[in-house]
């Protein structure tokens, strides 16, 4: 007769955080405030910008305007909470709302990951097939993209909580972590989790590796258009818009891709934390600067808005 193992399993977990002097703490709950307030306003603005403008009804505007509203989902899944743990002794989190987290944290940034490949494939046709743009990148073409990159996210993200959650958390509670991410959830895990180490390092492939090569793939060919173009005005312009891409993917696939393609017996928490600090944070505020607030049309849309007439130059 088979005896049922005496264990519980864990209802709550406790995020740790950073392992920062308690005396700085005030000053990091500034800093990540402001950070996350200055991330809102940013890609409101733009969100707001690009639907009340109607030169903005564009497909790269279309895009940047879906982007801006996963950053602002992606870094509202997890930064009030970190906040709300920076200002309090309670650190706790139900093992529920640690798998509502994780899911939607990964919906959010896998179909920002393939929304970047997409946007890829809008500048081929802008620079490589420009009389044929409009044609080939029509609302119902882009809508179709959004929804592919949407429907990717959903079904990938289930597949990695699945294989996360249904391992036992019967042992220690305390995640080493700022929220409930794959990686770190996995160190709690009282069973093997090499299966789970295949099953991110294959996902691994199609929600970042495949995406970041399409992206290659795309770029080679447009800087082979680019050489093409015989005066260096023109071959300036169409290497800013593409200069901005590359700086935007770089800074949210590379940390990813480290993140979620090694094997967790690699996984060093203190690194993860920085490296999801930096692409689920830092990107969110940089990209609003780095894609748009530089942007002669979005300069010129703002001031059309507010009614200062013509913005200058």
């Amino acid at each position: 007769m088979m005896q049922e193992p005496n264990q519980s399993y864990v209802t709550e977990f406790i995020l740790l955080g950073f392992s920062f002097n308690p005396r700085t703490t005030p000053l990091l709950f500034s800093a990540f405030l402001m950070t996350y307030l200055l991330i809102i306003l940013g890609n409101s603005f733009i969100t707001i910008l690009i639907c009340l403008d109607s030169h903005l009804h564009t497909p790269m505007y279309f895009f940047i305007g879906i982007l801006s509203m996963l950053d602002l989902g992606y870094t509202t899944t997890t930064v009030p909470q970190m906040l709300a743990h920076l200002a309090s002794q309670k650190k706790t989190i139900s093992f529920a709302s640690c798998v509502a987290q994780m899911y939607i944290f990964l919906v959010l940034g896998i179909t920002e990951s393939w929304l970047f490949a997409m946007m890829s494939i809008d500048r081929y046709v802008a620079i490589c097939h420009p009389l044929r743009y409009k044609v080939i990148m029509s609302p119902w073409i882009c809508g179709l993209m959004v929804i592919f990159c949407g429907l990717w996210g959903v079904i990938s993200a289930l597949i990695y909580t699945v294989f996360a959650m249904r391992l036992p958390y019967c042992g220690p509670n305390k995640i080493n972590h700022f929220f409930c991410e794959v990686p770190a959830v996995l160190k709690l895990a009282c069973a093997d989790t090499s299966v789970n180490d295949w099953v991110d390092f294959i996902l691994g492939f199609s929600v970042i590796l495949v995406p970041l090569s399409l992206i290659l793939v795309i770029y080679i060919n447009i800087f082979i258009a680019i050489l093409r173009i015989r005066s260096a005005q023109g071959r300036l312009k169409a290497f800013s818009t593409c200069a901005s891409h590359i700086t935007v993917v770089t800074m949210f696939c590379v940390p990813a891709m480290v993140m979620y393609m090694k094997p967790g017996s690699e996984a060093s928490l203190e690194e993860d934390k920085k490296l999801a600090l930096f692409y689920n944070i830092i990107s969110a505020f940089l990209n609003p600067i780095i894609y748009s607030l530089r942007n002669k049309d979005v300069k010129r849309a703002f001031f059309k808005v507010v009614g200062w007439g013509r913005a200058p130059e």
